[in-house]
């Protein structure tokens, strides 16, 4: 045992080790179905004596990065085989993103399950796309794969993910694309590209058309990207074969790791109500990180040996924990539920007049109004994207300034209100425009005025998708990411409503031309109804604590236990 890995399991707050001795074998090769041969490095305990389960770890990021993780899991009595996608860090063939995970990884199932070391029972672990290579042989693995550790990921990644409410998830591509573009230079051209990450992605995400933002990133186009753009029809075919969540009832026992700002959030809880509707064991645990918090990797870490030995029986005479494990915001403190969503009161609180926030539905008053100019783009201002430093809990008083966002707040609370699960806002509108997008997103406002967010939704609306009254006037239904936060008395409870939120989620251009090529831009006049006929509303899931500990109800969210 190093005195590097000490350390950091202390940090990580790691259990004990099972042996000091840890040696590691590189470039191990599996050859795939069609001839292409993948690289892997196996670390293992040198007092390995058989009967060492085996983690499995499918990565695009490089094996040697994954190097402690792979000695701290192999200290704790594993041996952990961590192998490169193809196409990067040495594996040949040809990338295309999740299209080859699905056959590579059974053929590495079958290449592990050949290997004189291998005992039968295979575990396996990751976040992100890691996730994702784990989602591709999820729905017909075989017995010998025990548990899967899912953390930040999804089962489909393409109208979750990419077209998230029907919008473009800008930033995230951009991002991506630049990451993998310079991930395997020399480390010091990597560390050059990380410090000028942020500022050449936002400027990249500044360019029109869409078509091009690859090659202001990067120099030259990526052929995946292009083809995000061209397949951005609901329901597009072509994502099918990445779509490993159309059949749950073989998936392996799971486990999800989220964060309450993560763009995968609402794919991945949606998941997991899948998954135990299917009668599958799995749990789930959301703390306060986006997509790359530090937190999130020291809780992903550590799931992965607390569920593999509740899946193995190593310790049959620990109790399970609760099913849900959530941070409640605002609280700052741990909740454990039988169930999600958990058990509680749907609250509606209505848009009125004035800018208010209420209980009480809205008597008459004349509808609200924003003019949103996709020129100068309303901008995000943290939320669920992948940039650690722009990303999640941010200061809104900016933001909420500006002239195409408008505000709704309630009074001052004369106690805690604790809402925990999903999220919808209802908005009765009209607009100069028939392509525009509404954002929304709820705030905490605490006593000194300062407005953090807590959830955004977002939607894109074309002909057809909404249906007008005869005075233009339509209902919109905006599901929000979900959540878990108490407003603390004194506090206040803000909805914002707005046309955007850039880059995080493509500008609307207004005119309905094709993502790849759109450039012209078109100015929208919106209006926000709140009267008798038009109750828009917020619906917040409300959950009672018992002091620190909540009601362990089972039951279905909507009765108050």
């Amino acid at each position: 045992m190093t005195v590097f890995s000490r350390i950091v399991a202390s940090v990580l707050r790691l259990p004990p080790p099972r042996t000091a001795g840890v040696s590691v074998e590189r470039d191990l090769v599996a050859e795939m179905p069609d001839g292409a041969v993948l690289l892997a490095d196996r670390w293992f305990p040198l007092d390995d004596a058989g009967g060492r389960p085996t983690v499995l770890i499918r990565t695009p990021y490089g094996r040697r990065v994954m190097g402690p993780l792979g000695r701290l899991y192999a200290e704790r009595g594993y041996q952990v085989v961590v192998q490169s996608c193809r196409a990067t860090f040495g594996s040949q063939g040809v990338w295309e993103p999740l299209r080859h995970e699905q056959d590579d990884g059974h053929a590495t199932l079958r290449w592990i399950a050949e290997q004189p070391w291998f005992d039968g029972r295979i575990v396996m672990w990751g976040a992100s796309y890691l996730g994702g290579t784990q989602w591709a042989i999820a729905e017909d693995a075989p017995d010998s794969v025990k548990a899967l550790c899912l953390q930040v990921t999804a089962s489909s990644f393409g109208g979750s993910i990419v077209y998230p409410g029907g919008s473009f998830a800008l930033e995230m591509a951009v991002s991506w694309l630049y990451q993998l573009k310079h991930q395997e230079l020399g480390w010091r051209s990597v560390v050059r590209s990380m410090l000028g990450a942020r500022r050449a992605v936002a400027k990249a995400c500044d360019v029109l058309p869409l078509g091009r933002c690859d090659t202001a990133a990067i120099g030259e186009q990526w052929a995946p990207y292009q083809e995000w753009l061209l397949h951005s029809a609901p329901g597009d075919a072509w994502w099918d074969p990445v779509d490993f969540g159309r059949r749950l009832e073989g998936v392996p026992p799971a486990s999800l790791v989220g964060g309450w700002y993560d763009l995968f959030l609402p794919a991945q809880v949606a998941d997991y109500e899948r998954l135990r509707l299917a009668g599958r064991p799995a749990r789930l645990t959301i703390g306060p990180w986006t997509h790359s918090s530090p937190g999130l990797f020291a809780e992903s870490v550590r799931d992965g040996p607390s569920w593999w030995e509740e899946r193995l029986g190593s310790h049959a005479d620990r109790e399970p924990r609760a099913p849900v494990r959530v941070y409640v915001m605002g609280s700052r403190t741990w909740q454990e539920f039988s169930a999600w969503p958990p058990a509680g009161e749907t609250q509606q609180w209505y848009l009125g007049r004035w800018g208010t926030l209420g209980r009480e539905q809205p008597a008459e008053s004349a509808p609200d109004r924003y003019h949103y100019n996709p020129h100068d783009p309303t901008p995000a201002v943290g939320g669920p994207g992948l940039n650690m430093a722009t990303a999640g809990r941010k200061e809104q008083r900016r933001r909420e300034h500006r002239h195409d966002v408008l505000t709704y707040t309630s009074p001052v609370l004369p106690e805690d209100l604790t809402v925990v699960g999903p999220l919808t806002t209802t908005l009765y509108l009209r607009s100069t425009l028939a392509h525009t997008d509404f954002f929304v997103r709820l705030c905490d406002v605490d006593e000194k005025g300062r407005s953090h967010n807590v959830s955004d939704g977002i939607v894109r609306v074309s002909p057809g998708s909404v249906e007008p009254d005869e005075e233009g006037v339509f209902r919109l239904a905006v599901p929000m990411w979900p959540t878990a936060n108490t407003f603390r008395a004194g506090h206040r409870i803000r909805l914002q409503v707005s046309s955007g939120a850039h880059p995080l989620f493509a500008r609307n251009l207004g005119t309905g031309e094709t993502l790849a090529t759109g450039s012209r831009m078109r100015s929208a006049d919106q209006e926000v109804f709140h009267d008798a006929r038009h109750p828009s509303s917020l619906a917040l899931p409300v959950v009672r604590l018992i002091g620190e500990q909540p009601l362990r109800v089972a039951g279905p969210a909507g009765s108050l236990g």
